[in-house]
């Protein structure tokens, strides 16, 4: 268990080697005293610059974090993209 300023710019890294950025800060869901979620910031060169672009930074779900020590882990996923892909045209007999 760690506090906050603990957690706060630590380096977050996927479980394939991806480095996504530095976290910011943490959402938390005070009805159940837990964490819902990490705020990590885009760092330029880093994977998830590259994913988002201009944006800052993204909500991570802490069911995601694998693990929290002097890096925090978690899953690697992969974008899903929001553009549809192309069907095939039926060929007419």
């Amino acid at each position: 268990m760690c506090n906050f300023s603990e957690t706060a710019g630590k380096d977050v890294f996927t479980d394939k080697g991806a480095y996504y950025g530095r976290v910011s800060d943490i959402g938390l869901d005070l009805d159940r005293f837990k964490v819902k979620s990490l705020i990590v910031d885009a760092v330029r060169g880093s994977h998830l610059a590259s994913l988002v672009g201009d944006k800052r930074g993204v909500v991570v779900p802490y069911s995601i974090v694998k693990s929290v020590g002097d890096i925090i882990l978690i899953k690697h996923v992969t974008p899903v993209s929001a553009e549809p892909e192309p069907v095939e045209e039926q060929i007419k007999a």
